[in-house]
């Protein structure tokens, strides 16, 4: 039996097939959505914190040669420098002729001060005397003692000079100075001290010459103080130079920070090898000790972008 439409009702069918069309069409597009993995926001990349500052400290010559232990503590903590370097015969008197319990009363004042201490001598060990060799080498061993004693973490020595204008061969005077190195530095380690040989003097202000000198001593306890030389950057250059001895850098001495010498990039260098020495300043005396030091820190800061 044929069924017959009103115009009304062939519309209203119309309509309900239209809306179904478009149910069944968004829930299509919706699974695809579903389907389809799910993007997260791109996580913020992480920027590598700087390195820290270096540690600054101040050699007691010559800014500091007329202080006596009290001055050296409060100027040094009222300024920010964390660390004196103690050169003998300078008015500190720390010296080998202290008693048991003064070195212990020194070490405790600087302790309670949060300070760290190093000592700086004479001794050298270019002699070509005999006697007088052995006399630099006991010496140095006395020092060690009373830096062991006051709490000192480091020991500066010299190698001081070659010796070619009196006939010796600069070979024979670098083994010399590199086999002294091998005596008194195992002797320092065993007492917890590090000996540093400075790159200073005559023909040994060069760090070729000071690490072919540490290289005879043949002692993973043999150590470079670093001296902030114009001759630095001669030869093969201030990186290759610095590469070839950094891994036995003690001890850095700076010099006036407005001198012709790249501070910035002695600073990068000391601080991409993870340095953790002091910097210790040797500037002259000043009538205003602590404005000079107050200005130094800041340069010195400047210098490694860390203000």
């Amino acid at each position: 039996m044929s069924e017959s439409f009103t115009r009304r009702e062939l519309l209203r069918s119309s309509a309900a097939v239209a809306a179904t069309s478009v149910v069944v069409s968004s829930c299509e597009s919706n699974a695809k959505v579903a389907s389809q993995p799910a993007t997260t926001a791109a996580a913020p990349k992480l920027v590598a914190a700087p390195p820290k500052p270096l540690k600054l400290g101040l050699m007691s010559y010559n800014l500091a040669k007329d202080w006596d232990i009290d001055t050296i503590i409060r100027n040094c903590t009222q300024t920010g420098f964390e660390h004196i370097e103690l050169r003998t015969t300078h008015a500190h008197g720390v010296e080998v002729t202290m008693s048991k319990e003064q070195r212990q009363t020194v070490r405790k004042r600087f302790e309670n001060a949060g300070l760290k201490i190093s000592l700086a001598s004479g001794f050298a060990y270019h002699y070509p005397d005999p006697a007088q060799l052995r006399k630099e080498i006991e010496g140095t061993k006395q020092y060690v003692l009373l830096a062991q004693d006051v709490g000192a973490i480091g020991f500066r020595v010299f190698p001081n000079a070659l010796l070619a204008n009196k006939g010796i061969p600069e070979e024979q005077t670098m083994r010399q100075i590199g086999k002294a190195l091998a005596e008194v530095c195992p002797f320092a380690h065993e007492h917890g001290v590090k000996i540093a040989l400075e790159v200073h003097g005559s023909g040994t202000n060069i760090v070729g010459k000071v690490k072919q000198m540490v290289d005879y001593a043949d002692c993973p306890y043999a150590y470079v103080n670093w001296n902030c030389d114009a001759n630095d950057a001669k030869g093969p250059g201030l990186d290759t130079n610095f590469a070839s001895v950094k891994d036995r850098i003690a001890n850095v001495h700076l010099h006036e920070l407005c001198d012709n010498y790249p501070y910035r990039r002695l600073f990068e260098l000391l601080r991409q090898a993870d340095y953790t020495g002091y910097c210790d300043a040797e500037i002259e005396a000043s009538k205003e000790p602590i404005r000079l030091m107050k200005y130094y820190r800041a340069t010195f800061l400047a210098l490694q972008d860390a203000i």
